[in-house]
């Protein structure tokens, strides 16, 4: 038999080279949030599914991967009538609601407001195409307890750190409240129930274009009129005309309250601008929503936003909550795209050996007095055509090989540049 030894469809391995950037790019960001204040929790990737599919996640709801019951509580001798028989867990799509759980069984246990930092691998069950994969890591910080506007700042700030220290210049922060569409809605005289749907399809609008927003919209059954103005309205809309337009006034002055202070802790390194189309598609938001765009990229490379009432639906009391993910994935492609290679914390040593002429204490003692100087060492046996061997060890960094004597013979040491 053959098998196949692909990864499975939408899922990835890593060769040293990439999980070296991968775990760079993570230690810089963690190194930032963690200097905010942020302090670093886990949480499982399974999740329960009633938790998973009653958690307001939009369209990843219909994406989750469900877990079959194991062992004796899956009677297959009996005819399930659906799947919900088959099914009690599922792996969390992104690592909010885990946090939402977390915090409804610990809030005893912590302080307040809480700085949560969390970074952990999400599976989404989607379609497979260039840049989206079923499994993907994210990195999430979130503020509970505080429903002040100091909160968004915080995230905004911190995030907009860790890109800077990622080597990431030229981004612009955008900054909506959820509220601002709610308010147009109501004041078209569309049904305000349909407002959860229609900030789905809105923010889409990046990937589908706004006239099949439009059509989208329709589909739903709101009038084109109606849905040509919402759209009309959102793209030109100004913050000294939020008031006019049905917004409400602490939406409003709280826009831009957090759009001027987040410009001027920025201090001209990126933008901060008002963003009224910007709704985020998560049905748990409730207020304040912002995204990063990246000028290179055209694309979101983080988001976050407001959910006041996502722990309530667990702890039955209603806590404050906000928070902001970095696109770990995109940032990770920007570098490789750009050539970027981590700085060496370390500075590494190829230690080459004759399996002919030297032992195993030999080598692995000479190692070790290297390691002792402060050197990583990876051990490598020559090859016969070492001149080859020699190219790929340059092509990978390693330069300036130099002989070292021990127990009478000599080692081939080249060190990374």
């Amino acid at each position: 038999m053959k098998y196949n030894t692909n990864p499975v469809k939408g899922m990835r391995d890593f060769l040293p080279s990439e999980a070296r950037l991968r775990e760079h790019v993570a230690a810089v960001i963690a190194q930032t949030y963690t200097r905010h204040g942020f302090a670093r929790i886990d949480t499982p990737a399974v999740e329960h599914i009633e938790l998973l599919q009653n958690s307001e996640g939009g369209e990843n709801l219909a994406l989750i991967f469900k877990i079959l019951k194991r062992g004796e509580k899956l009677a297959l001798d009996t005819a399930a009538t659906n799947e919900d028989d088959l099914v009690d867990c599922g792996l969390r799509y992104d690592l909010t609601l885990p946090l939402a759980r977390l915090y409804a069984n610990n809030r005893a246990k912590l302080p307040e407001p809480f700085k949560a930092l969390q970074m952990g691998t999400v599976y989404r069950a989607e379609r497979p195409q260039k840049g989206r994969f079923r499994s993907f890591t994210q990195c999430d910080i979130d503020i509970i307890g505080e429903a002040g506007a100091i909160a968004e700042l915080e995230l905004i700030h911190a995030t907009a750190e860790a890109l800077k220290a990622l080597g990431l210049t030229g981004f612009t922060v955008g900054v909506s409240d959820r509220r601002v569409l709610a308010g147009l809605v109501a004041a078209l005289g569309i049904d305000p129930s349909l407002t959860a749907l229609i900030a789905i399809t809105v923010d889409k609008a990046d990937k589908i274009g706004w006239d099949a927003v439009r059509e989208e919209l329709v589909r739903q059954d709101i009038a084109a009129e109606s849905a040509y103005e919402l759209i009309q309205t959102l793209q030109t809309l100004d913050l000294t005309q939020c008031e006019q337009q049905g917004i409400c006034p602490e939406a409003a002055s709280g826009l831009r309250e957090v759009v001027h202070a987040a410009t001027d802790l920025a201090g001209g390194d990126y933008t901060v601008r008002f963003a009224p189309t910007l709704v985020r598609g998560m049905g748990y938001y409730t207020g304040m929503v912002f995204e990063i765009t990246a000028a290179n990229l055209g694309l979101s490379v983080a988001g976050g936003g407001r959910y006041d009432g996502l722990i309530g639906k667990f702890c039955g009391q209603s806590v404050p909550a906000v928070g902001f993910s970095i696109g770990f994935e995109r940032i990770v492609l920007l570098l490789q795209e750009q050539g970027f290679s981590p700085p060496l914390s370390t500075p590494r040593i190829a230690l080459l050996y004759n399996r002919t002429e030297h032992n195993a204490l030999d080598v692995l003692k000479a190692a070790t007095e290297l390691r002792q100087a402060g050197y990583a060492v990876q051990t490598i046996p020559e090859r016969t055509k070492l001149g080859k061997q020699l190219s790929a060890l340059e092509a990978e960094g390693f330069a300036g090989y130099q002989q070292l004597k021990h127990q009478g013979r000599s080692l081939l040491l080249f060190q990374k540049q």
